[in-house]
């Protein structure tokens, strides 16, 4: 084992490739799907190959630390990775969506955060799209400024970085006005992983946003 997350663990296979196997054994199918029609894009996602069963999914293994790691290590600012943050989304977002009928959405990842960003010598890859869906952009946006203001008030080893990082993916993203936050809100007050911390810090975390967003509209405003 070599990693573990909140539904699933990861199994080193050999130098190259890794097995993501979920605890409750989830079909990982369309996750592998996602990825693949992503990667004919030009997105960055590991290389997926079929696994063993249903529940698992095999990756290409990846070389590099992740974003959190670079933060906490100091080789990378809360402003740049905020602002990579927002540029991955921004990219994912310009993709075509794969099969939805609503020509508005998009593939939305739904869980983009530090910890789901290896920094390759090749660049950024984006893992873990288990609750990747096609959706509004604003939704996917949302989700990620809602799960960094949640670790700013619920994580006392990461507080401070998620505080940094927050205000630099709102400001790229050109403020919180296309966020979807009550959709992400309730969708974040349902998820069954979250502690009751978490989601009694809801709330806090919407107004942490708001103001970021604020602060966002007061630079732009001062920059004119």
């Amino acid at each position: 084992m070599i990693g573990a997350g909140r539904t699933a663990d990861v199994f080193a296979l050999d130098e190259d490739r890794v097995v993501r196997r979920y605890r409750d054994g989830e079909d990982a199918t369309g996750e592998a799907v996602v990825m693949a029609y992503l990667a004919e894009h030009g997105y960055p996602v590991p290389a997926v190959w079929p696994g063993a069963t249903a529940g698992e999914l095999v990756m290409q293994r990846l070389s590099g630390p992740t974003m959190l790691e670079a933060l906490v290590a100091g080789t990378l600012s809360g402003e740049q990775a905020g602002e990579l943050l927002a540029d991955l989304l921004l990219r994912l977002h310009a993709v075509p969506p794969r099969a939805g009928a609503d020509p508005s959405h998009r593939i939305v990842h739904l869980d983009l955060h530090p910890e789901n960003v290896f920094l390759t010598l090749d660049g950024p890859v984006v893992i873990d799209w288990a609750t990747a869906q096609e959706g509004p952009p604003g939704l996917d946006t949302a989700m990620a400024a809602l799960i960094l203001a949640q670790a700013a008030l619920t994580m006392p080893a990461a507080s401070e970085i998620a505080r940094t990082v927050l205000p630099a993916l709102v400001r790229r993203l050109g403020g919180t006005d296309g966020m979807l936050l009550h959709e992400a809100r309730a969708r974040r007050s349902a998820n069954p992983t979250l502690t009751q911390e978490e989601i009694a810090a809801l709330d806090e975390a919407v107004a942490l946003i708001l103001a970021a967003g604020a602060d966002a509209r007061e630079s732009a405003s001062g920059r004119r």
